[in-house]
């Protein structure tokens, strides 16, 4: 599992201006499975996604994707780890611990 924390590096008018664009791809990203929750950070300066991939690899391909990254707009921090519990309902997610 991974966490996904996306910072804006340009203002808020050019991360505005590909808004659409970056909903669109989240969209596309959950109904692939890969997404499970995502939002605005409070103060809105960027935002987070919990994902799942079968590797880092893979999730740092789907980032790279986002038109906010494409745009020049964030840059994402990609954070790895193992999910030994989750609330009811995640249970599909969680992972042994070796």
């Amino acid at each position: 599992m991974f966490v996904l924390e996306l910072t804006y590096t340009a203002p808020l008018e050019a991360v505005d201006a590909v808004l659409d664009a970056h909903v669109a791809w989240l969209d596309e990203q959950y109904a692939a499975g890969s997404f499970l929750t995502s939002g605005r950070k409070n103060p809105r300066d960027g935002g987070v996604i919990l994902a799942v991939a079968e590797d880092r690899a893979r999730i740092e391909e789907i980032a790279a994707g986002d038109p906010f990254v494409t745009a020049g707009v964030c840059a994402y921090r990609v954070t790895e780890f193992v999910a030994t519990k989750t609330a009811p309902g995640l249970e599909r997610y969680r992972e042994p611990v070796d």
